[in-house]
């Protein structure tokens, strides 16, 4: 059985779309899918599955029937995840916070001209892989959010703080396996 992550986007933010995590837990189990848990109330699914391949597509179809409205949803293995935790370019110092924006492919050349055109004093950005890296250095000035990133790219994504990634490695990434202590230590 792999473990997954599926971070929903846009759920439980501002009293539009708001999903129980109870009942969250319960649809994806009634998938099929086995040991769901939830972290914290933005839509972080931990949950284990013995096909093959999984589908995104799937996952958003019976959750918008069980839903009546489309829910997207951004899957990663628990593998990834710590990738992720362990490999982000930037380390947040007083002030400043890392987020994680997960994206279903790869921005292409031209996202990618489009995130360092963000560049600033307040806000730095890189891209690796799947995912683009946010280091928030001034709240106050930063033009950071989920949908200024979507605009600016093209492309849907959801966003976690890297305190997020880094709390759902600690707390469920030692059901496959060792989780790597080095990983816990980042800030």
């Amino acid at each position: 059985m792999e473990q997954y992550i599926a971070f929903l986007r846009a759920i439980n933010v501002g009293g539009h779309k708001v999903i129980k995590m109870e009942d969250l837990r319960g649809m994806f189990e009634s998938y099929g899918f086995a040991n769901v848990s939830t972290y914290i109330n933005s839509g972080n699914v931990i949950f284990e599955s013995g096909e093959k391949i999984l589908s995104e597509g799937r996952i958003e179809d019976r959750l918008e029937k069980s839903l009546g409205y489309k829910v997207e949803i951004f899957l990663r293995t628990m593998r990834e995840i710590k990738n992720i935790a362990a490999h982000t370019p930037f380390q947040a110092r007083d002030g400043e916070t890392v987020h994680v924006v997960f994206l279903r492919e790869a921005p292409d050349k031209q996202a990618q001209q489009a995130l360092a055109s963000l560049k600033s004093e307040a806000d730095d950005f890189a891209a690796i892989g799947k995912e683009i890296y946010n280091l928030r250095r001034d709240k106050d000035k930063s033009i950071f959010s989920n949908n200024f990133i979507e605009k600016a790219i093209k492309s849907p994504a959801t966003t976690r703080n890297l305190t997020t990634i880094l709390k759902i490695v600690e707390k469920y990434g030692s059901r496959g396996g060792r989780v790597d202590e080095k990983l816990l230590a980042t800030p």
